[in-house]
């Protein structure tokens, strides 16, 4: 068939079940297609040309080679969990990819400390067979359930303990790829050290699907630890909890985990609508940290509780409550990981995934919550996130009692307030949550022009043909 000629709906799904094979699946009709459509925020709506589930690795290598020989766009997806769109289609002639059957897990070595898992294993899954094997995977999300490693990999996911263990590129030694044309990369390496040129993995990792389908991964394995020391601590402001930041890194090094801040207005609502049990936190106060330490094997206990009670000696916090059970601490997380759901239920918000330098979150907060509040009066700043690495997810909900679709239509002001502290601070308009399709205007707006001119470079190597994930990322 001329590679020039435009396919219509039904040649390119008879195309696709001849590139699959008889294991592979196309699903074609609306009512098929539904859920791999229905993203999180509900914010993109365009309908796919059909969805492809290919089996394994050579049936996604076939698929690759049909569609970039007659320029089919293909749009990756895993657990369809991300939150700006990259995994929906642009345009109704896109085909979803699902790598959702790729859930083999290959290899597992806990003493080498490393695991070979494959796309479509369920993140939630990976942690089990981590513990399983003794060992420790730590990058926990609160979509585990359905997050799976392909779409970590390729937003390079971070979570609640990329202080102490990195974002997903950190946590990966070596990745599979099938190219735009169907070549295989065959990087599924364990080595620490690779000094050889160019890190391709490195590329791969955090490209959205734009550069190839991730297809497995060898991922790092940490000695599991044998408990947690966590607490939630009143603090009088961010730059409090700044101060108490440094007095746990000091106290702990590299045991502290997890140090996540919290706004009191966030705890209010969801007591409101009934998502926590009882007030996880010790006292009323405007904010609050979520603050976790690993005790490791033979380590003695007791470190997090001797820091509280130095920093309440000196007046850096006002109050303090440690977990005493694993329900205490699971009450504490649900806490955190609820944060951003509660606010669906207080009308509609306007949602930010910013970072800056650790130093500036007591100032971004401030400032960025007066700039958003001076363009829209009555607005409910709602930050919090991961404080320890700079990464505030900085949402607003609508003033109360206020239309919904009239406060969405003052997004842009709210970005625009934002993202002008951000920058100025020497941040970046996307800590976690990637690009997507959502934000390839600002990407081109705030990316310094060489580096656009480089992405755009290995973009055009890597898939000529423009067919994966067209649109996303460089737009």
């Amino acid at each position: 068939m001329d590679t020039d000629t435009t396919l219509t709906p039904v040649q390119i799904v008879d195309g696709l079940r001849a590139a699959l094979g008889e294991g592979g699946t196309v699903l074609a009709t609306p009512a098929e297609m539904a859920g791999y459509l229905a993203e999180p925020r509900k914010r993109f709506h365009t309908a796919a040309a059909a969805v492809a589930l290919p089996n394994d690795v050579p049936a996604l290598r076939q698929l690759c080679r049909w569609a970039n020989a007659h320029r089919v766009k293909l749009v990756p997806q895993s657990g369809n969990t991300g939150l700006v769109g990259g995994q929906v289609p642009l345009s109704g002639d896109q085909v979803i990819v699902s790598l959702r059957r790729l859930d083999k897990v290959r290899a597992v070595d806990a003493a080498a400390g490393h695991m070979t898992l494959e796309a479509g294993v369920i993140l939630e899954h990976a942690h089990q067979v981590a513990e399983a094997a003794g060992a420790m995977f730590p990058l926990w999300l609160a979509s585990q359930g359905s997050a799976r490693i392909g779409g970590v990999l390729s937003s390079n996911a971070g979570g609640v303990q990329v202080l102490a263990f990195g974002n997903a590129r950190e946590l990966t030694l070596g990745v599979e790829a099938v190219l735009a044309d169907g070549r295989l990369y065959q990087g599924l390496n364990a080595l620490k050290k690779d000094n050889t040129g160019y890190d391709l993995k490195d590329l791969l990792v955090g490209a959205e699907g734009t550069l190839g389908f991730i297809t497995a991964a060898t991922l790092k394995l940490f000695p599991r630890p044998e408990g947690q020391e966590t607490a939630i601590v009143s603090v009088v402001d961010p730059a409090a909890a700044f101060a108490l930041f440094g007095l746990l890194r000091e106290r702990a090094g590299a045991r502290l985990t997890a140090f996540e801040l919290m706004p009191r207005l966030g705890i209010d609502m969801q007591l409101r609508h009934g998502m926590l049990r009882r007030d996880p936190t010790p006292s009323p106060s405007p904010w609050y940290v979520l603050c976790e330490i690993n005790r490791m094997k033979g380590g003695i206990s007791g470190a997090l509780q001797g820091a509280l009670e130095e920093a309440l000696g000196s007046g850096l916090v006002d109050d303090a409550v440690l977990a005493q059970s694993e329900a205490d601490r699971l009450q504490m997380w649900a806490a955190r990981e609820q944060m951003s759901d509660v606010q669906s239920r207080e009308g509609a918000s306007i949602k930010h995934d910013v970072s800056v330098p650790i130093g500036a979150v007591p100032e971004l907060i401030a400032e960025g919550s007066a700039a958003v509040e001076r363009a829209i009066p009555g607005v409910r700043p709602c930050p919090f996130g991961h404080m320890g690495d700079g990464n505030i997810h900085f949402n607003f909900s609508q003033p109360e009692g206020a239309d919904p679709r009239a406060f969405m239509a003052r997004e842009k002001d709210a970005n625009a307030a934002i993202y002008g502290v951000v920058l100025r601070l020497g941040g970046s308009v996307s800590a976690e949550h990637g690009i997507g399709q959502l934000k390839t205007g600002l990407l081109a707006e705030v990316k310094d022009g060489v580096a656009l001119e480089m992405m755009r470079a290995i973009k055009q190597a890597l898939d000529p043909n423009g067919i994966l994930n067209p649109g996303k990322v460089l737009g």
